[in-house]
């Protein structure tokens, strides 16, 4: 999208302004938007908002003034609460926000063993990861705000500075595989593209709820095998699962217990956007393009 999708006046507020929040806030930045971004410790020369919900500052109702948007990208608390609905619910009731985009994590549909999951599909908290438990939460807090509130479920999220290139450069890549066990992925920039999309259409034309992931569910030996090959490097040495599961820790078993492919039909076919990056392998040769790397 080459135009500002916001309407003339309005005014975005990016709540975390991380790897996603940052992107998109810059790309809306360079189309004419007008974009305030919020992050924990914000560097003084860069103009952003402090934002700290355990007992740190947080933005006044007069810095927030004209904010008609809102994109919360931060991840539920300690205690699993949405820090934005816990420190700037009064702060954002006195705004007359247009949209509010909250996201989410794919995570929240839970393990269906390879099987295909749409945005019907969410599982009982009780069968979730406690983080996957605390995002659905989340959900449902702004979904029940009475703001017309998007939840956008994310898988996997790679990009420049951010996929298995790095690692395998740095030689710290492991060559993990389980049998039968896919991953969802999407690449930063579909992110900030589907965000844009859903911008520009009619309101009662966006949808809840809404899976932003990419056409190919793979394998996360299968992605790092591209990547080297991409790089022109050796992969380090197969690794299965099951040999390993032992020395893992309870943080890394939890990556690898839920298998399922999500589908973005809702996305592509029924909003029409397209993809920028249909599977990892345009995603990771963009990543080597915009990181200027060469194949060794």
């Amino acid at each position: 999208m080459t135009v500002n999708p916001l309407p003339a006046g309005s005014q975005l507020l990016v709540v975390g302004g991380g790897y996603c929040g940052g992107r998109l806030g810059r790309r809306l930045q360079e189309l004419g938007a007008r974009v305030i971004t919020t992050r924990r410790n914000p560097k003084t020369e860069s103009g952003e908002l402090a934002f700290n919900s355990d007992g740190g500052p947080v933005p006044s109702s007069e810095s927030l003034a004209g904010t008609t948007h809102v994109l919360i990208t931060a991840p539920p608390d300690r205690e699993g609460r949405d820090p934005c609905l816990k420190a700037l619910q009064s702060q954002l009731r006195q705004l007359e926000l247009q949209w509010v985009g909250y996201l989410s994590t794919t995570g929240v549909y839970g393990d269906h063993q390879g099987g295909w999951v749409d945005e019907n599909n969410d599982a009982p908290l009780e069968k979730l990861l406690r983080r996957s438990a605390a995002r659905r939460r989340c959900e449902q807090a702004w979904l029940t705000s009475g703001w017309p509130v998007q939840v956008f479920r994310l898988p996997g999220i790679y990009g420049p500075g951010r996929n298995p290139m790095g690692n395998l450069r740095r030689g710290e890549s492991r060559l993990v595989h389980k049998r039968g066990q896919v991953f969802c992925r999407i690449h930063v920039d579909d992110i900030v593209g589907a965000v844009m999309h859903c911008l520009a259409l009619p309101a009662e034309q966006r949808p809840a709820l809404l899976n932003v992931v990419d056409q190919q569910p793979a394998p996360s030996s299968e992605v790092i095998s591209y990547a080297a090959h991409l790089l022109g490097c050796s992969l380090p040495d197969y690794q299965d699962f099951e040999a390993i599961a032992a020395e893992l820790s309870p943080m890394a078993l939890s990556f690898w217990r839920d298998n399922r492919r999500v589908s973005n039909r809702r996305l592509t076919q029924d909003l029409g956007y397209k993809l920028l990056y249909p599977s990892y392998r345009e995603g990771l040769q963009g990543c080597l393009n915009e990181e200027g790397y060469s194949s060794d």
